[in-house]
């Protein structure tokens, strides 16, 4: 391809890409551009996203035990007993320690009125994440933190494990690939061009979106054998983003 044609490839490129919303486009030939990208006779430049969702295969679940006393030592005193209360009751049900993480301890003065006598002059919080690999048992586990103790369920999020979530990114990544080669289709045919291959490509981005269960309030009387909390479910997404150059005559 000569530099006249060089040219009037750049021109239609740039002309196709302006009106196209989340893409970035480029032309290729010589003297256009710096590094190997300067080689080429042709080129579309595209950025697109793909998402690829899992059932969970984690979950997280944040409780908390509450206190309050005339003084800050009973208040203390009395997290503490709970504390005990509550990993007995989740290690004999057959969680580990490592499993039961602390993520908030405060103790502290309230602002009650003074003039008021019976005022609970200071307040404690112990906020616990547990984990657990078993989904399907996060409303058990919630009854018996109850039962043992924990005044709060703030938050329920589940997620993934490291190997599921590589797996599923690896669908997320496919799935982007497929959706920029579609726009780079688009472009291509509407500027008259060939896709004849990929000069170069790379990821910009990815993340994960648990699914999380807020407020909870699974706070219920348990029934007879059985967990009486049921907690619904919901899949959890990966998101990627990818950026291919195409070569194009």
């Amino acid at each position: 391809m000569d530099r006249r044609l060089t040219v009037i490839v750049g021109v239609t490129l740039l002309v196709a890409l302006a009106g196209c919303s989340g893409l970035a486009g480029s032309t290729g030939g010589p003297g256009n551009g710096a590094g190997d990208q300067a080689m080429l006779d042709g080129s579309i430049d595209v950025a697109a996203d793909g998402e690829a969702t899992a059932r969970p295969d984690r979950a997280t679940i944040r409780v908390a035990v509450t206190a309050s006393g005339s003084d800050a030592q009973t208040v203390r005193d009395d997290l503490d007993a709970a504390d005990d209360s509550l990993r007995t009751g989740l290690t004999e049900w057959g969680l580990t320690e490592e499993d039961i993480r602390t993520v908030r301890y405060d103790v502290s003065e309230t602002y009650e009125s003074r003039e008021n006598p019976d005022r609970e002059e200071f307040q404690g919080v112990h906020q616990y994440a547990i984990e657990l690999d078993d989904v399907d048992a996060v409303g058990e586990v919630i009854d018996v933190s109850i039962d043992s103790g924990a005044d709060e369920v703030q938050q329920i999020q589940f997620g993934l494990s490291d190997e599921r979530e590589s797996e599923v990114r690896e669908r997320a990544l496919q799935n982007a690939m497929t959706n920029a080669r579609a726009d780079a289709d688009v472009l291509a045919n509407a500027s008259d061009l060939t896709i004849d291959g990929v000069h170069a490509v790379s990821t910009s981005g990815s993340g994960v979106s648990p699914y999380r269960v807020a407020d909870a309030a699974a706070m219920a009387e348990g029934d007879d054998g059985g967990a009486s909390t049921g907690i619904e479910t919901g899949d959890v997404s990966v998101r990627v983003s990818v950026n291919v150059v195409y070569e194009v005559q």
